[in-house]
């Protein structure tokens, strides 16, 4: 694509500034191309996950756990509040990848209604052979952005992302 052909968001927007003159499609223009960045980043992401047998959420489990340092735990709660999912969601998450070998559940000693869910050896090989991957990959999706671009990027995206939590 050529820098002065338009893509298809710049499309959808002069399509409705042309058939509703008195609408203003500028959200359009941005939130239409976030979506469209997600969607891709989630494809191009699901085919690593495709790769190792797993899928996005069991790949966010093992990232947080492994960021945890020894003994790589954290509780069903924990893990939950970080991934934006119910507690229902994350123990139907943990069973699967409790199953699969990759964590096990450990009962806390100071408090025996709480439950650690504990990177296994196998899970924790599986994340530090994903994740070097995973990194070069979002590299390789960012590499047309100077590193300033990227810093002012995110620096956008964290606003506008705290303006959508305000409004959900």
């Amino acid at each position: 694509m050529g820098a002065a052909e338009p893509d298809e968001v710049e499309r959808i927007v002069a399509e409705w500034r042309a058939e509703r003159p008195g609408l203003d499609p500028g959200s359009i223009a941005v939130l239409g191309r976030v979506n469209r960045c997600g969607l891709l980043v989630r494809n191009l992401s699901n085919r690593l996950y495709d790769e190792y047998s797993i899928n996005q959420s069991i790949f966010d489990v093992l990232a947080a756990l492994r960021r945890m340092g020894p003994p790589y735990r954290k509780t069903a709660r924990e893990l939950a509040a970080s991934s934006l999912l119910t507690s229902g969601g994350m123990t139907m998450r943990l069973d699967r990848m409790e199953r699969d070998g990759l964590i096990r559940r450990v009962r806390s000693t100071d408090d025996r209604r709480s439950v650690f869910a504990e990177l296994t050896p196998a899970g924790f090989a599986l994340i530090d052979r994903i994740i070097d991957v995973h990194l070069e990959r979002e590299r390789q999706m960012l590499d047309t952005l100077t590193a300033e671009e990227q810093e002012e990027l995110a620096r956008l995206l964290r606003k506008l992302e705290h303006r959508l939590r305000e409004l959900s």
